[in-house]
């Protein structure tokens, strides 16, 4: 139910010197949506901040947190141009997912605001990890916005 789902969103480059900080106030964010009973988390499964939440969610689901996680993303050859290193993180976080939704078949010029927009219609809270206004984060906060959705910048 999207009462008791969150999504995120945040930038594929992160500065350096922040991620620490942001990695703690993520999880600091997502034990506090779980005490406030949201069982599903979604990410998009990008590079950078989406993998990151992913992965911290799923690092939960091994301790033993009764939440899901879910994958939506924007087509199934998402990878497709990235390196092995990084095929082989994203192929680990299919395997953890507990649902995976492919909002298109193959990549075209909008599968990723789909993808984002899908998150988001399915979603309460948005954790986000935020710093530049023109980029599809910030497509996905303005539209996160007009939804109603409970915001929560980590980036800040």
């Amino acid at each position: 139910m999207k009462e008791n789902a969150c999504c995120f969103t945040g930038h594929r480059t992160l500065p350096s010197n922040q991620i620490e900080n942001i990695i703690i106030k993520l999880d600091l964010e997502i034990e506090n949506l779980i005490s406030k009973g949201v069982t599903n988390f979604i990410s998009g499964g990008a590079l950078g901040f989406d993998q990151i939440a992913a992965s911290l969610v799923a690092a939960k689901k091994e301790q033993g947190r009764n939440i899901l996680l879910t994958l939506a993303l924007p087509c199934k050859n998402q990878d497709i141009l990235w390196s092995k290193k990084q095929r082989y993180i994203y192929r680990g976080l299919l395997a953890e997912a507990n649902k995976i939704i492919y909002v298109s078949e193959n990549y075209d010029a909008f599968c990723m605001k789909r993808r984002n927009c899908y998150m988001v219609d399915h979603s309460a809270y948005c954790i986000c990890a935020f710093s530049q206004e023109k980029s599809g984060t910030g497509q996905t906060i303005r539209y996160a916005c007009k939804k109603g959705l409970s915001i929560i910048n980590v980036a800040t």
